[in-house]
């Protein structure tokens, strides 16, 4: 069965549109039109400089906060047939996943109600910064993962894992299949949970009406047919799931407000989630957040991400400056641009 992925990272890949769209987050571009559309009588009235500095902090403020993608909590549809209406499926290691070119064709109004698949085609990017956040590909680095896992043979059984910044959600079905007790899914975008994240999920689960096994046989697996079958009922594993879209901070504080005590994580699983320097500060305060005191983090990435400037070694500077977690490259991967994957833990954990 063919399927292709665009693994390349651009070094021009943050187009115009994405300037544009940073610049108009800016307090600064914000000021700046203010100041424009005034005319000069306005110009010439200016407010004292304390009052302007106080008003300027409150706009930048409001206007971070804007910027911000708030956080929900999507539930799973009673009929499962819902989630795979209209979804041509492919398989890669033996996991069912929605065909993403399909997903690209077709999904707009209000299956895309975000615009993200629009604002992609239409900019030829795979990232967006505040807007779309590459969850429509499947990046290289979630298959050294997987490989990593199955490799040292990493125990889910009984465990609670997160996919954070899940994608397909790959890493959190093989999570699945080793027998996680729970296992929550989390995208920066709804749309990407709603047309891929879950229906992967609804597919592994009931794909050719068998339940969700052992991970060690999958790659032996017979694969599904190309219109997966109606569903009857819903699979006891899918009552082991919870999905999430939103900004990692906004999700952090929906899970520690929806939940007593706070949920806490053996597992987090993530790839591919430290190209931009900017998230580092979001990313660290949410594994310090979520993980258990002696849970680990696995994380997989390319060693640097031309034009975006993120990679391996600054986030791992980053993490040492903070002193909270200690790291260690448990994997190199030199084939074409060099790839690790790095465990986190807690420095105080056993």
């Amino acid at each position: 069965m063919d399927f292709q992925f665009n693994f390349a990272v651009d070094e021009n890949e943050n187009s115009e549109a994405d300037t544009h769209f940073l610049l108009l987050c800016s307090p600064e571009h914000k000021q700046e039109s203010r100041e424009k559309s005034r005319g000069t009588a306005d110009l010439a009235a200016k407010p004292s400089p304390k009052l302007a500095a106080a008003k300027h902090q409150d706009e930048a403020a409001l206007k971070k906060n804007l910027c911000v993608k708030a956080a929900k909590e999507h539930s799973i549809p009673q009929d499962l047939h819902k989630a795979l209406e209209n979804k041509v499926m492919e398989t890669v290691l033996g996991l069912s996943h929605v065909k993403l070119s399909v997903v690209e064709m077709t999904c707009s109004g209000d299956a895309d109600s975000e615009g993200i698949v629009s604002k992609s085609v239409s900019s030829h990017s795979d990232l967006i910064p505040g807007v779309y956040e590459g969850g429509l590909k499947i990046w290289e680095c979630t298959f050294d993962l997987m490989d990593y896992l199955s490799e040292a043979e990493i125990e889910f059984t009984n465990k609670t894992v997160l996919d954070l910044g899940c994608g397909a959600g790959l890493l959190g079905i093989v999570a699945l299949q080793g027998e996680a007790a729970r296992v929550h899914f989390q995208d920066y975008n709804s749309t990407v949970i709603d047309e891929i994240t879950l229906p992967n999920v609804v597919a592994n689960c009931i794909s050719e009406g068998r339940r969700m096994g052992s991970g060690k046989d999958r790659k032996a697996s017979k694969p599904p047919s190309k219109r997966p079958r109606k569903a009857e009922g819903s699979p006891d594993v899918l009552n082991r799931c919870r999905f999430f879209s939103g900004e990692w901070s906004q999700v952090s504080q929906l899970l520690s407000n929806s939940s007593k005590p706070c949920v806490k994580y053996d597992i987090i699983l993530t790839s591919e989630t430290i190209y931009n320097p900017d998230y580092y500060s979001a990313l660290h305060d949410t594994l310090a957040q979520l993980l258990d005191r002696n849970g680990c983090v696995y994380l997989a990435s390319k060693v640097h991400y031309f034009g975006v400037g993120g990679g391996v070694y600054l986030f791992e500077k980053f993490i040492e400056d903070k002193n909270v977690f200690k790291t260690r490259m448990v994997k190199t991967i030199d084939q074409g641009l060099q790839r690790c994957i790095m465990e986190i833990a807690f420095k105080n954990s056993c």
